[in-house]
């Protein structure tokens, strides 16, 4: 029998979940910790009242706000009522277990992060949005916001507009789910519950998510989710001088043609946005916003879009066991799916200017990492651990995720499937590195209102 839909609560639900608010291409993120309850309380009062809802659409500005598990302590909600939470989520990113799954290990790991981890600890985030800088400015600005005595800010992490690139210059967002509710197209097929990535709903197994705190605190769980929020640093000048050298030819000649396809292949897209697997030759405009495809009948074999490149490894879509290419492997597929809404740091660069020598002071480049589910450890952590940092994916031996998994000690090749002679790079390094993160909870504008004691 298919699944009664369900009717989401927008009104009471933060607008984050519903859209990534791509029409306000400003944006900048506060980090806070809580020193004094009573203040930070009666400052979330005020907060509460400027939220961004769901329902609607903003004009010109968005606020959102989430919180860590310790911040909801910090706040005073009650220990019991916060373990009532998923494990996960109750630990925190920072937790050993955590990191061992994550990958955050060696120079990633949590004591080296600008924030987050044990040198600075964080409980809650700010998120902004506005239509451009100056509109941003005016909202930083508005006195309700600021943070009060008792409200330390942490770190305030600033975004860049890149025109829907991320800094690797490859195209991004095109292959976010289809969310019941929320999404006015699409085949129930490749529909997901939204109670995958909201608290109180149906989940793909039909059953609601973190069951236990729904029944024990409706009034703060109920249209909730998880916000993973990650500050990635990316490597654009080590990862495009790698292809360079990669991609040269006999007599030690730079070759442009090859070092973009070697790009595309680590991808799994061209920097347009056409996927490999429709368009594997050229980067076809025609195709930069093609989603609706599968691996198992169109390659299976990863002739056209080498199997651990990123794009597959962290959407397989029917590539994977239980039988490919069937209603099992796209089953599989949509408990795993995430809803992402991260932003852009630092400045654009080109691959040929990224072959050039840095300037004195250069600043970082990267990605402000955000996504929201429900179930953190079945989405997430599962995503990140099993498919993007296993050197073992799909069958492949040595090749973790070319982005952002780990190379060493293992997972430093990457396999170029074809139908002829197969091609391996080898001593692949990592490209991307964490410099903060956090797991936070994004409650419902009701339960926003009941922590500020309203």
């Amino acid at each position: 029998m298919a699944a009664q839909p369900v009717e989401p609560e927008l009104a009471d639900i933060q607008g984050l979940v519903a859209r990534g608010y791509g029409d306000l291409t400003a944006a900048t993120f506060l980090l806070g910790r809580i020193e004094d309850r009573g203040a930070t309380r009666t400052w979330l009062a005020g907060v509460a009242e400027l939220l961004t809802g769901a329902s609607r659409r903003p004009e010109g500005r968005a606020v959102n706000i989430a919180f860590t598990s310790e911040g909801l302590r910090r706040l005073g909600l009650a220990a019991d009522t916060v373990g009532l939470f998923s494990n996960e989520f109750v630990d925190g990113m920072a937790a050993p277990q955590r990191s061992r799954t994550l990958g955050d290990v060696g120079p990633d790991a949590p004591a080296h992060w600008d924030w987050g981890g044990p040198g600075a600890p964080v409980d809650l985030v700010l998120l902004l949005y506005a239509t451009d800088g100056a509109e941003l400015a005016a909202l930083r600005t508005e006195p309700a916001l600021a943070f009060p005595p008792g409200l330390q800010l942490v770190r305030e992490l600033a975004t860049s507009n890149l025109r829907g690139q991320e800094p690797f210059g490859f195209r991004d967002g095109i292959s976010q789910p289809l969310v019941e509710g929320l999404s006015k197209k699409g085949p129930a097929a490749t529909t997901l519950r939204f109670g995958e990535f909201v608290l109180g709903y149906p989940n793909e197994y039909g059953r609601l998510t973190d069951q236990a705190l729904l029944d024990g605190a409706p009034e703060v769980g109920r249209n909730g989710s998880y916000l993973i929020f990650r500050q990635l640093r990316q490597d654009v000048r080590g990862f495009w001088r790698f292809l360079d050298g990669a991609a040269r030819r006999l007599d030690g000649t730079a070759d442009p043609e090859q070092r973009l396809r070697l790009a595309a292949k680590l991808v799994g897209r061209w920097p347009g946005g056409a996927s490999l697997t429709l368009s594997p030759e050229v980067d076809d405009p025609a195709r930069a916003e093609d989603n609706d495809f599968d691996y198992h009948d169109l390659d299976r074999h990863g002739a056209l879009c080498p199997i651990g490149a990123h794009v597959r490894r962290s959407n397989p879509r029917d590539s994977l066991d239980p039988k490919p290419g069937t209603e099992k492997s796209l089953e599989l597929n949509r408990r795993h799916r995430l809803v992402r809404r991260g932003r852009e740091f630092g400045s654009q660069l080109t691959p040929d200017e990224a072959l050039e020598d840095p300037p004195p002071g250069e600043k970082e480049r990267g990605l402000h990492f955000i996504c929201l589910n429900a179930n953190i450890s079945r989405q997430f952590e599962f995503v990140q651990g099993t498919w993007l940092n296993s050197p073992k994916f799909a069958g492949l031996y040595d090749d973790a995720d070319p982005l952002v998994g780990p190379s060493k000690p293992y997972g430093g090749t990457f396999t170029i499937q074809s139908d002829g002679v197969r091609e391996r790079l080898t001593d692949v390094p990592r490209f991307v590195s964490v410099r903060g993160g956090a797991y936070f909870f994004l409650p419902g504008l009701s339960a926003v209102r009941s922590l500020a004691g309203r």
